[in-house]
């Protein structure tokens, strides 16, 4: 009988010694839960808050390119538009991300401009790397697909160029591209970027051929 209750009594104060760890390592898991839950509970205020900045700014975006749209659109069909183009592809393929200041395409009345200067280092016959070539224009036409995209084509005809010159608008912005057929060579060239109304654009136009 002593053998029993001194068994019992072991027991007891082993399950006694062993309580409080229980209870810390119980403890230790609610705190580090309620943790993790308060992280996941800010994780998702600050994706809420990030969703609702962003389908602000893609709206702010959608209005500013609806804008642009407009002027753009007006500004071709008034003949009184630049396209600065930000990159320009040659005819091997080769594409180079160029300065919109000196890469463009011009129109003011019956009047245009392709500048094309690739090279920030060298001087070029146009003085700002590249070479600069200005025409009158004619036959020019703009149309209207059914997907809303807005195609302007020209010729263009000077000392320093005879060519043709495709430019398509796409819908809902003013970005655009053009190709630039030359008549005397097959050298053709295509520009990409955005075009603005001839007042509002700041390229600087070197020494035409």
């Amino acid at each position: 009988m002593k053998r029993i209750l001194l068994t019992v009594m072991v027991i007891v104060a082993g399950l006694s010694a062993i309580a409080p760890d229980v209870y810390a390592q119980t403890s230790g898991r609610n705190a580090r839960a309620a943790t993790r839950q308060e992280k996941m509970d800010e994780w998702h205020k600050e994706m809420a808050e990030f969703r609702a900045r962003s389908a602000q700014d893609r709206h702010l975006q959608s209005l500013v390119d609806s804008v642009a749209s407009v002027q753009a659109r007006a500004a071709l069909q008034n003949q009184d538009f630049v396209l600065e183009a930000d990159n320009v592809t040659f005819r091997n393929g080769a594409t180079v991300f160029v300065n919109s200041n000196t890469n463009f395409i011009s129109v003011k009345g019956n009047r245009a401009v392709v500048q094309i200067s690739p090279s920030n280092m060298a001087s070029g016959p146009n003085g700002v790397g590249g070479v600069t070539v200005d025409g009158t224009i004619s036959g020019q036409q703009i149309k209207q697909g059914k997907n809303g995209q807005i195609t302007f084509t020209m010729n263009v005809m000077g000392i320093g160029i005879n060519a043709q010159v495709e430019i398509y608008m796409f819908p809902g912005s003013n970005e655009a591209s053009a190709t630039v057929y030359p008549n005397f060579n097959s050298n053709t060239v295509w520009l990409s970027g955005k075009i603005v109304p001839y007042e509002n654009s700041d390229v600087f136009e070197g020494m035409s051929l």
